[in-house]
C-alpha cells in the first residue's frame, strides 16, 4: 500500500459519496417504529486526513425518530469512520498495514505522515491481530476467501486480496467490508 493514498483527493470523495448512499438509505428505511427519520449529526474531530477537508468531514451521518415516544437513534454505516476512533478510518488501516513488520524507527516515521503515536499504532496493530478476527463480521467474511486470508498478516493480508489492479478500489472494498463495524444501531437502517 502507498503512502500518496494518505492524501488522494478522489479517495476523499468516494468516501464521502459511499457515507452519504448509506445515509440516505438509512433515511429512507425510517425508524423501526415506522417513524420518519431526522438528522442528528454526531459533531466529529477526524485525525490524520488531509488538512483541507471540508465541512461534510467534521460531521458523522445519524438519524432520530421524529416520533415522540420512540426518539430511537439510527447510525448508518460508514467508510470515513471506523467507529469512535479519532482517526479517519483508512488512515488506521493503511497505517496498520504498513506497520507491519516494521522496526520501531520505521514505525515512528509512518506515524509522523499523520501525527499518530507508536503507541496508538501499536494499539491498532492489537486491534487487528486479537479483537477483528473475533468479530462476527470478519467471521462471516473469511468464508468469501479461497485461499483463506492470513489473519497473523491483518489489515495487509486483506488489502492484498482486494488489491489486484488498483489501490484505492481495494481500499474501499476493504471499508465496506469493515463498515459494519461501525455502528451499533439496531434499526432497519443501518445496511
Amino acid at each position: 500500500m502507498s503512502q500518496k493514498l494518505l492524501r488522494d483527493a478522489r479517495l476523499y470523495e468516494l468516501l464521502a459519496h459511499i457515507d452519504s448512499g448509506f445515509a440516505a438509505d438509512a433515511r429512507a428505511s425510517g425508524c423501526a417504529c415506522g417513524g420518519k427519520l431526522h438528522s442528528a449529526k454526531y459533531p466529529r474531530k477526524p485525525r490524520g486526513g488531509r488538512d483541507d477537508l471540508g465541512e461534510e468531514w467534521c460531521r458523522r451521518f445519524s438519524f432520530c425518530c421524529a416520533n415522540d415516544g420512540c426518539r430511537r437513534r439510527t447510525t448508518p454505516q460508514s467508510v470515513r469512520f471506523l467507529g469512535r476512533r479519532v482517526y479517519l478510518g483508512f488512515v488506521v488501516v493503511l497505517l496498520s498495514a504498513m506497520t507491519l513488520g516494521v522496526s520501531a524507527k520505521r514505525a515512528a516515521e509512518l506515524g509522523n505522515l499523520v501525527d499518530v503515536s507508536v503507541r496508538t499504532l501499536t494499539l491498532w496493530r492489537e486491534w487487528w491481530q486479537e479483537t477483528f478476527p473475533l468479530s462476527q463480521v470478519w467471521k462471516r467474511a473469511k468464508a468469501r476467501f479461497v485461499p483463506a486470508v492470513e489473519t497473523t498478516c491483518l489489515p495487509t493480508s486483506l488489502l492484498d486480496r482486494f488489491t489486484v489492479l488498483d489501490e484505492r478500489e481495494g481500499l474501499l472494498a476493504v471499508l465496506e467490508l469493515l463498515a459494519p463495524l461501525t455502528t451499533t444501531s439496531n434499526s432497519r437502517g443501518s445496511r
